[in-house]
This record gives C-alpha cells, structure tokens and sequence, in this order.
C-alpha cells in the first residue's frame, strides 16, 4: 500500500527550504513521486512508516514535522465531492488540513475563525484525521490557520484541495498501471 508524507511548514516565506524534487529523486528506491512545491509525497513502494520517517529525516537538511497516511485514507476522502457547498472562486481556497491522529475530544464544528468582523477560516468538517474548510485569500490567515493547533490541541499540516486532489489521481493512475498486464517478452 502507498503511502502520503506532508511535510509542516517548509519552503514557506524563505524558511526551511529544500527542492522536494531532489528529496524525491534520493528517495527513487521508494517509487518516490513529489507533489507541488509545499513538500508532500507520493511513497509508492512498501515501507513502514518509522522507516520512512528515518530516510526522511536523513535526507531532509532540517528537522521537519512529518505527517504520514496510508494511500486508503486519501482516496476514500476524495470520493466525495466533500466542498459541493464551496464552489471554486479566486478569492477563496478550499483546504484540508491532515492531523496526526484522530482528534479526541472533537471541537464543536462548523466554527469560523475571523479578524476585523469579517470570517478569514471556516472549518466545515472532520473527517477522521482531516479537517475540511475554506479560507479567505489574504495573509491574515496564516494566523487562523495556526490557532487551528490549539483548537484540536496538535499540529495541522495543511493542503490545498486541489492538492489532496492531485494525489488522489496520481493514486488513481499507480493503481491503473499495476492493474495491466505485463507485456512478454519474445514469441
């Protein structure tokens, strides 16, 4: 089964930087496919997930917060069209944030985080780990976004939709290719 590695907080306003295409073309042993620049992997090669983190590590050239799901979890969550309410607009962003556990107990949901009256953050919804909602895009959000880890008393590490998207068809296409037969070779 594949696993999804997000990484917290790297490549973001010049801190913690790194090339997640050279991460993933040292971690090409594991089938290792990057996603966009915000540090998340595709690991399509079986490996538990303490190795992981320990080739992670040893290849990161900074201590890193390392969230990690099973493939499953991420496909079974873009089954849904689980923003049908939120259609896609330039002036807000549909966001998953991945926990690292199943929050207990669960906060009271839906709840809006705002500034100055008006809503930046609306958190929808819970689904186990995943935490669904959409945010203004302005850079006052960074700061709701953050007070999101106090709320469910662990560090979120968030994702563009369309992201989670992303890895739900690469996903799709790995399941797609090793569905074929192997052609033969020779008569």
């Amino acid at each position: 089964m594949a696993l999804v590695v997000f990484l917290r907080g790297v490549n973001v306003g010049g801190h913690r930087t790194f090339r997640p295409t050279l991460l993933a073309a040292q971690l090409q042993h594991l089938d290792a496919v990057n996603i966009g620049a915000a540090g998340t992997f595709l690991i399509r090669q079986p490996i538990s997930q303490e190795r992981l983190r320990a080739e992670l590590a040893r290849h990161l050239p900074f201590d890193a917060s390392i969230t990690i799901c099973r493939s499953g979890e991420i496909v079974e969550l873009a089954s849904r069209d689980r923003f049908a309410a939120y259609p896609a607009r330039p002036d807000i962003v549909r966001f998953v944030s991945v926990l690292p556990r199943r929050p207990r107990p669960m906060p009271a949901l839906p709840m809006t985080l705002s500034a100055d009256r008006r809503w930046l953050v609306k958190v929808l919804a819970c689904h186990g780990r995943f935490v669904l909602g959409v945010h203004r895009r302005q850079m006052k959000v960074i700061g709701c976004l953050g007070a999101l880890d106090r709320v469910f008393g662990m560090p979120l590490t968030t994702r563009n939709w369309n992201t989670i998207a992303a890895i739900a068809t690469r996903l799709a296409e790995s399941s797609s290719d090793s569905a074929r037969p192997l052609a033969r070779a020779g008569p």
